[in-house]
């Protein structure tokens, strides 16, 4: 079976993702050598279900998502947005996790009219939580928060690549029909999503599927941390007019 999704993580895959920036030195808060525009501990929340917790910042009502995206998030979301018509703002913390969850509570947001998602400066937004920070009415990544993508993949379990070649040619061919179709159904609903989103179909062209899946012995490079100036040229951040 093949892990279809942006990252539809096991528990086991999101451990490994945890440990990677433990392999930096101890106490280290400079970028992550094998991918340079990232941090080396970047600040995802923990590895554990998703919470929601509501919290007044500023004087604003904000809702604080921090953890692991997973299958009842969309429904927790909305529930929690429900409950509280003065909520303004959704801050989020997170490695992510189950891609289309990721993009149903991106839906949930979006429904609410005005409502704002942010970055604040020292957390980080990657892989599925990309999607869910895209939802917002208005979008915000503070200077020093962490926007970071990656590219797809379905083939995280590499044992089952092993068992295609070792059953033979037929398989294996098999195996890479099953791969093209299931990515280019994920790219057109990627395109789809951002389309809907406002945000610029170029962050995948040129940013997110430039992105090698799998670390190679040559490249270890995985990940990539937009800039400012980044955030703002693919609309991922759109820039508010005065007045």
């Amino acid at each position: 079976m093949i892990a279809v999704g942006r990252t539809l993580l096991t528990l086991a895959a999101l451990a490994t993702v945890a440990a990677a920036p433990a392999k930096q030195a101890a106490g280290a808060s400079g970028p992550d050598p094998d991918n340079p525009s990232c941090p080396g501990q970047p600040d995802w929340g923990p590895l554990k279900i998703m919470t929601i917790t509501p919290a007044v910042k500023d004087g604003k009502h904000v809702l604080i998502l921090d953890g692991v995206v997973e299958d009842t998030l969309p429904a927790r979301l909305k529930a929690a947005i429900d409950k509280d018509d003065k909520i303004e703002e959704i801050w989020l913390k997170s490695r992510g996790g189950d891609a289309e969850a990721g993009n149903a509570a991106g839906r949930v947001i979006r429904s609410f009219p005005g409502m704002a998602t942010r970055i604040p400066a020292g957390w980080t937004c990657f892989s599925s939580c990309n999607f869910i920070f895209m939802g917002g009415d208005r979008r915000y990544v503070e200077p020093g928060g962490v926007f970071m993508v990656h590219m797809f993949t379905h083939t995280q379990d590499r044992d089952v690549i092993d068992l295609s070649v070792g059953e033979g040619t037929e398989e294996t061919i098999k195996l890479i029909g099953e791969i093209e179709q299931s990515s280019a159904m994920l790219a057109s609903e990627d395109n789809d999503f951002l389309i809907r989103m406002g945000i610029s179909r170029k962050l995948l062209t040129d940013v997110m599927y430039k992105q090698q899946a799998v670390a190679s012995g040559a490249n270890k490079s995985t990940r990539y941390c937009l800039s400012q100036a980044e955030v703002r040229k693919y609309n991922v951040m759109p820039v508010e007019s005065a007045g």
